[in-house]
């Protein structure tokens, strides 16, 4: 039985409580009259002093050992989609040496202006998902200078410590997060991070003062994230209120939505008026899937203020 699309969103709404917008109210207002997203808005990272398309490109689908669903396209295709997603204006573009796509963003990007692009990656220091044992892996300092190398710059803008799931990270990696911090002082990187996967070490980076930004697996389905919506939801809520940049990814599940247009409207709609995601990445494999993409953004309006009891 297919569910009616309003229907469908206040039913789910209205379980999650006080984390999200005040939809019934919402829907007292013309949706001609509500603003809609434009998905490549330039705006604010937390306050990181990066600002980035609101949508960005995630060059990591089904990303280990050094590849991706995008670098399996080969570097032709790969690098007209990375080309193609900047001419329609995204700005942030998400690699991490776990994908192997540094050389591939060099190639496409070649001739743009730098300063028009938010650059971010990712440092691996889990065991498995690339070649080299996680006991030979250089600290950080070396590897940012060879992603330099890699992406053919002297700065990035965002670097992550990548996939952490315990809530002790802070420990474990200690000494990567002191030579990150140098780095930042340096000017080689302008912001650091992590990416989260557990809700353990989400709760950790939320009261981290560290962390400039965190990428957070945020959708309304629960689908390939940290915990239900209504435990991720005040996390991020809280690093919001701590000036923390949050990038939102996994808005498609993983691509788990890409075959249900309800799926994909109503993930796009409750992510972007949540009141705590200020951008997300998206691993698009074609241009059809970002022009896709965008057209929803565009037709999603822009709700009502969270409630906040």
């Amino acid at each position: 039985m297919k569910i009616p699309r309003r229907n469908f969103i206040g039913g789910t709404i209205a379980g999650l409580g006080a984390a999200l917008f005040d939809y019934s109210r919402a829907a007292e207002v013309p949706q001609e009259q509500l603003a809609a997203f434009d998905p490549y808005e330039m705006v604010p990272l937390g306050k990181t002093g990066l600002t980035v398309s609101r949508v960005g490109f995630g060059t990591g689908m089904n990303g280990s050992n050094h590849a991706s669903n995008q670098t399996r396209l080969g570097k032709e295709k790969f690098s007209a989609l990375i080309k193609g997603c900047y001419d329609r204006g995204v700005r942030f573009f998400d690699m991490a040496d776990l994908y192997g796509t540094h050389p591939y963003v060099l190639e496409a990007l070649k001739g743009v202006k730098r300063e028009e692009l938010t650059l971010c990656t990712k440092l691996w220091y889990n065991r498995g998902g690339i070649p080299t044992p996680l006991e030979e892996r250089p600290d950080a300092d070396k590897m940012i200078e060879l992603f330099l190398k890699q992406i053919g710059t002297d700065y990035l803008d965002l670097v992550l410590l990548h996939c952490m799931t315990k809530g002790d990270w802070t420990t474990a990696l200690e000494k990567q997060m002191t030579l990150m911090d140098q780095m930042k002082k340096k000017g080689v990187i302008r912001a650091h991070g992590v990416s989260i996967h557990s809700l353990a070490a989400l709760k950790t980076a939320a009261s981290e003062p560290w962390v400039d930004s965190v990428h957070a697996r945020i959708n309304p389905y629960g689908e390939a994230m940290d915990g239900t919506p209504q435990e991720v939801l005040p996390v991020l809520q809280q690093m919001r209120q701590a000036g923390k940049g949050v990038v939102g990814m996994k808005i498609i599940g993983a691509g788990k939505f890409r075959d249900s247009d309800l799926q994909r409207n109503h993930s796009i709609d409750f992510v972007l008026n949540c009141g705590c995601v200020d951008m997300v990445i998206v691993g698009f494999e074609s241009l059809e899937e970002t022009d896709d993409f965008a057209a929803r953004v565009r037709n999603t309006p822009r709700r009502n203020k969270p409630v906040t009891s």
